[in-house]
């Protein structure tokens, strides 16, 4: 009976030591918990003592599964540009027209840059080069491409001017998101970063919308003015 006991702890044992979903717990908590910090303190001043003492666990069970931070900040964007392509496909199905659409995003951004410390833009462009990269090829892939959809969709509602070149605006206004990122021309001593989106966008949507879409604008702004 002890030898079946024993036996059986060390099927248990076994089991858990080599459970694949066991260890992708401990990977994600990893990523979690650098995520936290680098929102909180940016990314360049995170050591990954820091991580390990966040997480309450050993700097060598953080090795096992990266090699180095540079791995865990290029881990974390991939995660993140996939979350944020679901929630900006999920806010473009459900709103009930363009202009509620970017509407609904501006409040997504807003959400999102409250969270994130302003020095986490300028760290991953200047200590991590593959993680901007993947930034920047998202951009151009899926962002432009989600923001020429929805502009087409004005033009078929009738918000947005239909002499508006949908291609070039839409790269335009990626470049807008770029520059406003970008701490050489807005200091985040002086601009914080979410104030400089919203207003690039707020003046993105104005540019391109017609009167009909001025209108929806500041209904859904609740701003009252005369014609």
């Amino acid at each position: 009976m002890e030898t079946l006991e024993i036996k059986n702890v060390s099927i248990v044992l076994r089991s858990k030591l080599f459970n694949p979903y066991i260890k992708m717990e401990t990977k994600d908590r990893i990523l979690k918990g650098a995520e936290e910090l680098f929102f909180k303190f940016g990314i360049k001043s995170v050591t990954m003592d820091d991580i390990a003492k966040h997480l309450a666990i050993s700097k060598k069970t953080i090795y096992q599964f990266y090699s180095d931070k540079n791995e865990i900040v290029e881990t974390l964007m991939q995660y993140s540009l996939k979350q944020d392509e679901c929630e900006f496909q999920q806010i473009q199905n459900e709103s009930e027209n363009m202009i509620e659409e970017v509407m609904n995003m501006m409040k997504h951004i807003g959400a999102m840059f409250t969270k994130i410390n302003p020095n986490i833009f300028y760290d991953l462009q200047k200590y991590h080069p593959k993680a901007w990269a993947q930034f920047k090829v998202f951009k151009h892939e899926c962002i432009a491409k989600m923001i020429e959809a929805s502009i087409e969709r004005g033009k078929k509602e009738g918000t947005v001017r239909p002499d508006i070149n949908s291609k070039i605006l839409s790269r335009m206004r990626m470049e807008q998101i770029e520059m406003g990122l970008n701490p050489e021309i807005f200091n985040p001593a002086e601009y914080k970063i979410l104030d400089v989106q919203l207003s690039l966008i707020d003046h993105f949507l104005h540019g391109i919308c017609t009167l009909k879409g001025h209108k929806l604008i500041n209904k859904y702004k609740q701003i009252i003015e005369e014609e």
